[in-house]
Order: structure tokens, then sequence, then C-alpha cells
């Protein structure tokens, strides 16, 4: 059992920035043929984050697509190294402890990738065995997670290409809860799923939290799933932190500015002057 350096901080940005460098083409056509030279443009996914999640709690990333929700995740997760800043979890530094960060977490991401001609099942004795599990104790934690995610049985065995968009986000989440991570990253879990879907999978991270020992960070632009699931929230717009605190708390401050019974819609809007369902497109392509 891996002992924690921290064991009140589940994780801990501290000025994290990330910046993605691209070029645009210009075409010259009086002067040379085709595409002209290239012009490089920096975008800041990630400007100078800081935040703390402590542990035990359920909190909420807010933003609209582009606005460095994922890149943060990424980051955290050590698929991205930061250009700047320090991204700890559990005390365990995400660059120079990158393993022992690898043991505490587990990500599921909007866009879950399997192999589609594999059952569910197949899919997640997979993961389940690379991640060291013996046969017995793999099957036996897959068939209670499917059940508690509401998978019937003859899903679980059908190619995983057959399964609907919301059926497969359920065995993502499955998956990713088969190594038990005490620090659960959930990029736009219940992005595409069905009423009832979305309520099963709110459930079960509820119950990832009060009885399996779980922290959770949630990234969405579902503000209802924020209030409903919520212990805090920051709000991110173009990479940067614009608020932080609980829902109730934001509200109020919203409130205190002559907005009556505002929603997190309302928030959000009153903080960037954007509605959430706009998107940055600069930072959508790579954020």
């Amino acid at each position: 059992m891996l002992l924690l350096k921290d064991h009140d901080v589940a994780l801990r940005l501290v000025n994290v920035s990330k910046v993605f460098r691209r070029e645009k083409r210009r075409s010259w056509r009086r002067l040379w043929p085709g595409n002209g030279p290239s012009l490089a443009s920096a975008v800041n996914a990630l400007d100078g984050v800081t935040l703390e999640v402590r542990r035990h709690e359920i909190f909420g990333i807010l933003g609209p697509n582009g606005s460095g929700k994922s890149t943060l995740v990424r980051v955290v997760s050590t698929l991205l190294l930061p250009d700047a800043g320090r991204a700890e979890v559990f005390g365990f530094d995400v660059v120079r402890e990158e393993k022992a960060v690898k043991r505490l977490i587990n990500r599921v991401s909007v866009e879950a990738a399997f192999f589609k001609k594999l059952s569910a099942v197949e899919n997640l004795m997979f993961g389940a065995r690379l991640y060291g599990l013996s046969g017995t104790e793999a099957r036996a934690r897959i068939v209670a997670v499917l059940r508690r995610l509401g998978l019937e049985e003859e899903a679980a065995y059908q190619p995983v290409e057959n399964l609907s968009r919301g059926m497969q986000q359920k065995v993502a989440i499955a998956r990713a809860f088969l190594t038990r991570p005490i620090l659960l990253l959930l990029d736009e879990p219940t992005t595409g799923l069905d009423p009832r879907s979305r309520r099963e999978v709110q459930a079960f991270v509820r119950e990832l939290r009060n009885e399996h020992d779980a922290t959770i960070v949630l990234t969405t632009h579902d503000m209802h799933e924020a209030e409903q699931l919520c212990d805090r929230v920051a709000v991110i717009d173009r990479g940067r932190i614009v608020a932080l605190g609980t829902p109730e708390a934001l509200k109020a401050r919203v409130a205190s500015e002559g907005l009556p019974e505002p929603t997190l819609e309302d928030v959000f809007l009153a903080l960037t002057g954007r509605h959430l369902t706009d998107s940055h497109h600069d930072q959508e392509v790579i954020a």
C-alpha cells in the first residue's frame, strides 16, 4: 500500500500553466505557389491555475468547451507536462513522481477508447489484468460494478461497438473504478447519456465518495449536475480560474449584485460576460 505524503489535500495546483503552439499558414499566391510561410501562434490552455481539492470532496470544474477543463485533467493524470507551476496528488508531484501518482488515480474521458470488437467484459478484464488483478478478483469486481451501473448481462457480453454511447460511457467508468483509485478524474462523464443513465452514474459517483474513500474531480458544463453533485466548484474561462467556492456561495455572490435567485449559469455569465454554451474557438481544438 502506497503511503500518502499528504492525507488531507487530494489535489494541489500552484500556478500551473500550459501553452500550446501551433502554426497558421498564410497564402501568398502572388509570390509563392500554394501556401506561404507559417506564422506561429500560442494559446494559453492553462494560465496560472491555483487550487486545492480536499480529500473526500466532489469537486467540479465548470466551463464551456475549450476553456481548459480537459487540459487540466490531462496534466493531473500525467498525460501532459505543465510548462510552469506545480501539481501534486496527495503530496506526490505529477512530473517527478509520475509512477506514484498513477497508482492513486484513474481517469474517465468523454471520448473513452475501447477494443471495439471485444465485449464490455473482455475490455474490463484486459484492463484489470494490466493493473495486476487476478482473474478471480477481476471477474468479481467487474460483475459488481456493472450491476451497480445498471448494465444488463446481455449488453455486457456484446461487442462494445454495438453498445449505445451511454452504455459505452458506463463501461468506461466501470473500467476506471476497477483499480479502486482514491482520486478519480471524470472528464464530462455523463455527456451523451439519457436521463436515467445520467442519474445512475451520478448516484454511483456519490457512492464512490461516501463508501469507497474516493475523491472526485468532475469537469462538466452541465450546471444542474454540478449543483446536484459538487461540494465546491471552480469556474474556469480561457484557462483561468475566475471563481471558486460552494455552489451556494457563488450564487449568493451574484445575488448580492442584484440578480434574484441566480443559477450557476447566471454565475458564469456574470463572471465572464459569456454564456456557458459559448466556446473559445482558439482553445477548443487543443484544450
